[in-house]
């Protein structure tokens, strides 16, 4: 019989990537990427570096290119392929990356009036100029409403959705006025491609909606609108607009419009599923359960761990949110992260270029950092060259390097930032381990662990535990094409629930990263001394006293060193 595909949609940064997959087997048939046209990389920017947009017409001609692209791919890999056999779709993208919308649900980027307006266009995850607000927020959730912010981790974020919103109304009061509502990208790509944009049709994802927006059923959906009203009454009203219809990834918001259909060759009525955040359906196709936590890393890092809802949880202090079917049904999602970690590297390459007139590459510096021994150089640094998205949530947080000399050379800096990276990883580890979640094996997937093994080895000695990689380079969009698969349904060749999906469509590389025993027990050391940098800066009970520091630095060193 001919095979039956899903498609996943998988929103970057930068990009968009169309990935088609085979349901009985996880074989991924076609691909392909498209880069966004406006801003720089995909992301328009101001001389603010807390701003970062994008344009939405972006999204939709990303996806109507991609998925003709990968239609055209599959074609070429699978003798007789024909669209029609694909049965199902799925949508991930980055997130909270809100957008205003009039009230027919078109964002008003579309509008002429507002068409170069940054503030008209997507909030794009990493814009940070909420900062003030998201500190506004938590300040008063923490004196009238702390259960907002128990299951949010502590402290809201100024890269969620109503720090935005709300710097949105007291920066931009024209936009805010304008919009009738907001969605997130997760939200709106969905909806576009089922015509279902209208407020009176729209379906929101429980996974953008619950780790950033604040939902919860336990207190009847949004932040209720007492506590809006106290921020800014026109949040009190904004409240009221909002998607009441919230649901989980194994539902569809409808099926693909005529319109659609026509543009890409798929069939009208292929069943679209809810959108969720690309890190949350990574963690689905890296086949994430229980006692597994999957780190998709890339420009950023985002950690995502299940537990079961019939059990007991406790509420996980600097978590980015602790949601009921945000990642599989039937499970807590527990989203954890940090705010750069490929960036960094490329922050270290790209703009500083060591090396001078000859810029060293990434893979030169890889090379000579290899030949770095753990400790050997004397450096340490602290990984918030972005703020600190987990465990302490504070985006004013900057990055650090102590210990460098006038011998100091780029490879050995280049090696600090990425065990600077390793030692942030760890401490959401153990995070999640002090509070009864147990990690008895990280999965790794994105572009570095799939192209970098430096760092993976890095990852594995500095944790002290296996370090396993997703089979497939996608992980993301093959998790998006999985939920169009669990939409179809069965007897549309696609599954009936995520567990038969995961099975059959999800599988590891036979190549682990196991710790080095040695290099370890050097780890373990410039980790008490890595804590002790993150709770002086990152902490008000922090030691401040950092004087010995530098000088166990220097021991460790000259101990490597003989």
């Amino acid at each position: 019989m001919p095979g039956k595909y899903t498609i996943g949609l998988d929103y970057g940064t930068n990009s968009v990537r169309a990935l088609i997959v085979n349901t009985a087997n996880g074989r991924e048939v076609g691909t392909a990427v498209w880069n966004y046209e406006h801003g720089t990389a995909g992301v328009i920017l101001s001389r603010d570096p807390n701003l970062a947009r994008q344009h939405p017409a972006d999204y939709i001609k990303g996806a109507e290119v991609t998925i003709q692209k990968a239609l055209a791919d599959a074609g070429k890999h699978v003798r007789g392929f024909q669209p029609a056999q694909v049965v199902g779709l799925g949508v991930d993208t980055t997130g909270s990356t809100p957008l205003p919308v009039d009230s027919a649900g078109q964002p008003l980027a579309f509008n002429k009036k507002f068409a170069k307006n940054p503030a008209a266009m997507a909030w794009l995850w990493k814009d940070h100029t909420g900062v003030a607000e998201a500190a506004e927020i938590t300040g008063l959730a923490g004196k009238i409403r702390p259960q907002y912010l128990a299951k949010c981790g502590g402290v809201y974020s100024s890269e969620w959705f109503w720090s935005k919103i709300l710097h949105c109304l007291r920066t931009a009061p024209e936009v805010f006025a304008a919009a009738n509502s907001w969605l997130e990208l997760a939200d709106y790509v969905p909806a576009a491609l089922t015509g279902t944009e209208a407020p009176r049709k729209l379906s929101a994802g429980i996974c953008a909606a619950g780790h950033k927006a604040m939902f919860n059923k336990s207190w009847g959906g949004y932040p209720d609108a007492e506590f809006l009203l106290q921020l800014d009454p026109q949040l009190g009203a904004l409240r009221k607009r909002l998607c009441p219809r919230v649901r989980a990834v194994d539902s569809a918001v409808g099926g693909l419009t005529a319109a659609w259909a026509k543009k890409t060759g798929l069939s009208a009525g292929l069943p679209v599923a809810v959108g969720a955040f690309d890190a949350h359906l990574g963690a689905i196709g890296a086949g994430v359960a229980p006692g597994a936590l999957v780190k998709i890393i890339g420009t950023s890092t985002c950690d995502i761990a299940v537990w079961p809802d019939t059990e007991k949880l406790a509420d996980i202090p600097g978590l980015c949110g602790i949601v009921n079917g945000s990642v599989l049904p039937g499970f807590y999602g527990l989203e954890a992260g940090q705010s750069a970690v490929g960036d960094i590297f490329n922050w270290w390459v790209h703009y500083i270029q060591p090396g001078g007139k000859k810029p060293l590459s990434h893979a030169d510096l890889d090379r000579a950092a290899a030949r770095v021994q753990p400790g050997e150089s004397g450096l340490l640094a602290l990984d918030w060259n972005n703020g600190n998205r987990t465990i302490l949530v504070d985006q004013r947080l900057t990055g650090l390097l102590i210990g460098q000399t006038l011998y100091t050379t780029p490879a050995e800096i280049y090696r600090a930032l990425i065990e600077a990276t390793a030692f942030g990883a760890l401490t959401i580890i153990n995070r999640f381990e002090e509070y009864g979640v147990k990690v008895e094996q990280i999965v790794n997937c994105g572009g570095i662990a799939e192209k970098n093994p430096l760092v993976m080895q890095i990852y594995a000695d500095v944790t002290g535990r296996p370090i396993k990689i997703s089979r497939s380079a996608q992980t993301c969009a093959l998790g998006s094409a999985i939920a169009g698969a669990v939409v179809a349904g069965k007897a549309a060749g696609g599954h009936d629930n995520y567990a038969d999906a995961q099975q059959a469509m999800t599988g590891l590389k036979s190549r682990v990263f196991q710790p080095n025993p040695k290099a370890h027990e050097v780890y373990k050391e410039l980790y008490v001394l890595y804590r002790k940098l993150h709770d002086a800066f990152g902490t008000q009970q922090g030691d401040g006293n950092l004087y010995g520091v530098m000088k166990e630095l220097l021991e460790i060193r000259n101990r490597t060193r003989k």
